[in-house]
């Protein structure tokens, strides 16, 4: 949620007219997050976000916006779209495909996620695993296997020897593990600590799907699990994780293959979001305000992983 497209205030005020949402009274940039130009928006009718889309075309988002409405309007609590006058989610603003949505009570500044915020979490995720097999849209994860490996050849030459080499070892690692039969659906892809809004211990929502995609739900589970609870080391908090897992089991079940996999599940996350802080951080994009994330925080949780091998699950048998 970086500022790559900037908005004057009479290109604002126009795109409003679209909309029966009053007067626009203040809107600010938002620095947080890395991939759509994102504002806070208050006008006479509430306050709301508005996404500049950066790099999605106007033909993939239908896909993301339905699927906000289709989950809001299933109770899990999600950022409901706004219609235009027209009845359509998507505009377009300043050369970019654009969209308004409810903003949400709560706030994104939890450092250090307590046990009963990784409980309300694992209840959520599990509830969108759930309620996900019946909206009818379908996208491919633009973030899978193919896009590592290309990512992978595009940051090598930039890494150091020890770095490279431990990339290089865990794309063939997770070679032999990617055409297990696993349970699929629609999953966030990038449910982390920014993109959840709580009060307190209190789960208000869940925002920014726009990686989701259909995929394995095991997957999405390890891409929460590693940023949620992480420890600085780059180990897990086991009473975290036993926290989400037993909130996450009473609305999906996970099966017996599924926590065998986990493990790797665990690394291959690390890995996703090692290779795109790598991108991040070796080919920025401008931006007039922008935040790159640290790749080594997730360099050192993919390590910390391939040293915990089968003994990181123990707990979860029980």
């Amino acid at each position: 949620m970086s500022v790559y497209t900037s908005v004057e205030q009479h290109q604002l005020e126009e795109f409003l007219t679209h909309y029966e949402l009053g007067n626009l009274i203040t809107y600010q940039g938002i620095n947080s997050g890395i991939e759509n130009t994102n504002y806070f928006v208050t006008t006479s009718a509430g306050k709301f976000v508005l996404t500049l889309f950066e790099s999605l075309g106007h033909e993939e988002l239908p896909y993301f916006l339905n699927l906000m409405a289709y989950l809001a309007d299933h109770n899990i609590p999600t950022a409901h779209p706004l219609s235009d006058l027209t009845g359509n989610y998507l505009r377009q603003l300043n050369g970019k495909p654009a969209a308004l949505v409810q903003k949400l009570a709560g706030n994104t500044d939890v450092k250090i996620p307590t046990i009963a915020q990784c409980l309300e979490l694992g209840e959520f995720l599990g509830n969108l695993h759930f309620v996900s097999p019946e909206f009818t849209l379908h996208r491919n994860n633009e973030r899978g296997p193919h896009w590592w490996k290309v990512t992978a050849e595009r940051v090598l030459p930039h890494m150091p020897p020890y770095d490279a080499k431990l990339l290089r070892k865990e794309m063939d690692f997770q070679y032999h593990y990617q055409h297990i039969s696993l349970p699929k659906g629609v999953i966030h892809a990038d449910l982390f600590r920014d993109n959840a809004l709580f009060d307190g211990d209190k789960l208000c929502g869940v925002i920014d799907f726009y990686y989701a995609c259909n995929d394995v739900l095991i997957y999405d589970v390890a891409v929460t699990v590693n940023d949620w609870c992480s420890l600085p080391s780059g180990d897990l908090d086991a009473e975290r994780v036993q926290a989400f897992f037993d909130s996450y089991n009473k609305v999906r079940p996970l099966t017996k293959v599924e926590y065998k996999i986990w493990p790797v599940m665990l690394r291959a996350a690390a890995l996703r979001f090692w290779l795109s802080r790598l991108q991040d951080l070796h080919f920025p994009r401008p931006g007039e305000m922008t935040h790159i994330k640290d790749p080594a925080v997730f360099q050192n949780i993919l390590q910390a992983h391939i040293k915990a091998g089968e003994q990181r699950i123990t707990l979860l048998y029980r």
